[in-house]
C-alpha cells in the first residue's frame, strides 16, 4: 500500500467515527447548538457516514470515482465546518482539525479527479 492509500482508511475511518458521534452523542448535540446549526447534525452525520462508507467501498473495490466522490463531499462538509468555526470565532485550536480534514479530503480527491 502506498501512502495515499493510508490517508484514505485514516480519512474513512476518522468519519465513521465522527458520523456516528455527530448522529449520538450529546457532545456533538451541543456543539451543532453552539455553532446555530441544530438541524443540521443528523444529515451532517449522515453525509459523513455516506462519504466513509464510499472511501472503504472505493478503495476496496478499486472504484476510483467513487472515491474522488467521497472525498469531495467530505471536502465540502469540512471546508462549511471549518468556515462555521472561523464564524463563530473558535480558536485555531479548535478550528484546525476542520482544516486538516478539509486539506487531507482535497488532497484525495485531486488525486483521483482523473479517474471521472
Amino acid at each position: 500500500m502506498e501512502l495515499l492509500d493510508y490517508l484514505i482508511y485514516f480519512e474513512a475511518f476518522s468519519f465513521l467515527f465522527f458520523g456516528f458521534s455527530c448522529l449520538a452523542t450529546e457532545y456533538m448535540r451541543l456543539e451543532f447548538i453552539r455553532y446555530g446549526l441544530a438541524k443540521q447534525r443528523e444529515f451532517t452525520g449522515i453525509v459523513q457516514l455516506l462519504c466513509s462508507l464510499g472511501l472503504f467501498v472505493g478503495a476496496i473495490a478499486n472504484i476510483n470515482w467513487l472515491v474522488f466522490l467521497a472525498a469531495s463531499g467530505l471536502f465540502f462538509v469540512m471546508l462549511a465546518g471549518f468556515i462555521v468555526r472561523l464564524k463563530i470565532r473558535d480558536g485555531f485550536g479548535k478550528s484546525f482539525p476542520a482544516l486538516f480534514y478539509t486539506l487531507l479530503s482535497l488532497y484525495i480527491a485531486y488525486n483521483f479527479y482523473d479517474y471521472l
